[in-house]
């Protein structure tokens, strides 16, 4: 589906296996971002991208990142957050260029589905970095750890991702850092969808079903 009437980047993003596919079949792009804050539609900019791949639900070596050039200042309390000084985004990509590169890398995997942690709030920076430059993207198929969560413990509250890490026996990365959290999520994904196949939850259909059904309870709320 296109959004935006903008031109759009000519990448393949969005290959739909059959809904009967196994989860252990799907090639899940998990990926993270870190920004200067959270007015992304506004003052904030993206300042680093980072992903992994999840194949045959194994955490691979494959994996992208970028420091991208924010064209303004970061602040001194995001610097303390991540680590990313300015320093190491002065001689980065803008971030047309680094989307681009981090694009070529997904269509280079031919991977299936996006994955997050509060992925929304990811695809959201993608979006208005690409507004700017009067782009949009053809948005890929995309699950949320979040919600796979609220399906599996409906009475929890939100907690940050390394909460759910160690909740559900996942293996912890570099916190703040796009790929260090993105691979964190990757391993959250993993033990999610474990469960979920213990639960009887074995296909794409089945996950897409209940994350539907979950933004959908959220919307009711």
């Amino acid at each position: 589906m296109m959004f935006w009437k903008k031109r759009v980047l000519p990448y393949q993003l969005n290959i739909h296996p059959p809904l009967n596919t196994p989860l252990r079949e799907i090639s899940f792009t998990v990926f993270d971002t870190e920004t200067t804050g959270f007015a992304v539609g506004r003052k904030d900019r993206l300042i680093e991208i980072g992903a992994v791949q999840v194949e045959e639900l194994t955490l691979t070596d494959k994996t992208f990142r970028t420091y991208v050039n924010p064209e303004r200042n970061i602040p001194r309390e995001i610097t303390e957050l991540t680590g990313i000084h300015a320093e190491d985004v002065e001689r980065a990509p803008t971030a047309l260029e680094a989307i681009k590169d981090f694009f070529r890398f997904v269509e280079k995997q031919k991977s299936t589905v996006w994955a997050g942690h509060y992925v929304a709030f990811d695809l959201l920076v993608l979006k208005k970095e690409l507004q700017r430059y009067k782009y949009a993207f053809d948005v890929p198929s995309q699950i949320d750890t979040l919600d796979m969560i609220g399906y599996l413990n409906p009475t929890w509250d939100m907690k940050d991702l390394s909460y759910y890490a160690r909740e559900f026996g996942a293996n912890m990365f570099e916190r703040h850092s796009a790929l260090g959290d993105a691979r964190t999520t990757a391993s959250l994904l993993i033990e999610l969808i474990h469960i979920l196949e213990h639960r009887g939850k074995r296909t794409l259909g089945d996950l897409l079903d209940i994350l539907r059904k979950e933004n959908g309870m959220k919307t009711m709320m």
